[in-house]
């Protein structure tokens, strides 16, 4: 993160990374998330499942080793969480050398991957805005005298290109920063100061999850397939909806993929701090 880009992250809570994947990594994860799609949808009612702390049910691949909830129906979403173990495609987002660049500069200490998400967007589908303001500890924005101290922030790596009408990525900048909750609730687009922030194929998003965020309506055809990876300090558990406060549900098939380095991005049953 070079001083430009810490700035306006600071100051806005947020910052637009072009090109941080490869042509090569955008096809290949392209093709392992759509893989992932028509087999979670084809799967999605059927045993096992397990219930999730903010109630939702998700079903649970237990081969695979992810979880999914949701359907492709217009204006919904389907979200596949803990996606690393399905496929080996998506090593390359695990310790990934550029983005590990930009979450040390503004998380302090150990690092540990926290969420991992697939959102699959379908026409008509929105993302409520949430975050901003005050907010749990586990996501707040912090700074002091050694600089820039992050909870969670999320990279989220786009895989086509978005526009507005596209369903982008939306954003109030600087509300990481201010000292009342939002009064404001319902679509993204009825929120004043709410921006979308359009990319192509290949970009990132990095933000503090203290920022108040969303996504616009999807008024396209466009089925609009993106990647959550949420990181923080070292004694954050999962922030995966389906494991919510658990340690992170990877199994060992993929550790004996990974390097140490790689594997020591994650809290693992049996931590202590």
């Amino acid at each position: 993160m070079n001083p430009i880009e810490q700035y306006e992250f600071d100051r806005l809570g947020y910052t637009v990374i072009e090109n941080m994947l490869t042509p090569e990594e955008v096809a290949s994860l392209l093709t392992a998330v759509e893989a992932l799609e028509v087999e979670a949808l084809a799967n999605i009612a059927n045993p096992p499942h397990k219930k999730a702390l903010w109630g939702h049910t998700y079903h649970h691949n237990a081969e695979r080793g992810y979880f999914a909830f949701g359907s492709d129906n217009e204006g919904e979403t389907l979200m596949v969480e803990d996606f690393f173990n399905a496929d080996k495609a998506f090593d390359c987002l695990v310790d990934h050398p550029r983005t590990m660049e930009y979450i040390s500069a503004i998380v302090q200490g150990a690092i540990r991957i926290n969420n991992s998400e697939i959102r699959i967007r379908y026409k008509g589908n929105l993302s409520g805005t949430h975050m901003g303001g005050p907010i749990n500890h586990k996501y707040r924005y912090g700074f002091h005298q050694g600089g820039i101290d992050c909870m969670m922030v999320r990279m989220i790596y786009f895989l086509q290109d978005v526009l507005n009408e596209q369903g982008a990525f939306c954003v109030v900048p600087g509300t990481h920063k201010t000292n009342f909750p939002s009064p404001y609730r319902g679509r993204p687009e009825d929120e004043p100061g709410m921006i979308g922030l359009e990319v192509k194929a290949g970009d990132a998003i990095l933000f503090t999850e203290n920022l108040r965020h969303g996504g616009f309506t999807n008024h396209s055809s466009q089925v609009r397939k993106t990647l959550h990876i949420g990181y923080g300090p070292e004694w954050m558990m999962s922030q995966n909806i389906a494991t919510m406060d658990e340690p992170q549900y990877i199994l060992p098939s993929t550790l004996e993929r990974y390097t140490p380095r790689q594997r020591s991005l994650f809290v693992l049953p049996g931590w202590r701090r």
